[in-house]
């Protein structure tokens, strides 16, 4: 079963449920999928939901921390439970262990020296981490391996 039909079925099972929160953020899931279908006009696989989602993910972070600064606790609720919604979407994470291997492995392999390799490492690990590690906390990862 692929991750749209997965989360069409989510959908139609909090419709059952009466689930209102969790039926507004699936729908808007869908919608923001559809959206990138009808822009791009294609079919888009599991990879594309994945960065869709995390593209959500990473709005509603930004929202709960300007809604926490201007003291909408009733906003921060509301944002941090359509995070927990996405996240649920998203594959399993990778523990900091494996991160920083993936890193290492990376910088081996493209035999990258200093801050100007960064792109090259990047690059490669891109393909392999998305979805699975905070790209930030990758970035960072690298360039402190960089930095030696």
């Amino acid at each position: 079963m692929s991750l749209k039909d997965q989360i069409t079925e989510d959908m139609k099972s909090a419709m059952r449920a009466k689930e209102t929160a969790r039926l507004g953020t699936i729908r808007l899931l869908l919608a923001a999928i559809k959206q990138r279908e009808v822009d791009d006009r294609i079919v888009i696989d599991d990879a594309a939901i994945i960065s869709t989602i995390e593209k959500m993910i990473k709005q509603r972070k930004d929202s709960i921390s300007q809604f926490k600064k201007a003291g909408r606790d009733d906003l921060v609720a509301v944002e941090s439970a359509e995070m927990v919604i996405l996240q649920a979407y998203m594959p399993a994470q990778m523990s900091d262990a494996e991160i920083q291997a993936a890193v290492a492995a990376a910088v081996t392999s493209t035999g990258a020296a200093g801050p100007q390799g960064m792109g090259k490492v990047i690059g490669v690990l891109k393909g392999q981490l998305v979805g699975k590690a905070d790209m930030g906390k990758v970035s960072g990862l690298v360039k402190a391996a960089l930095a030696k």
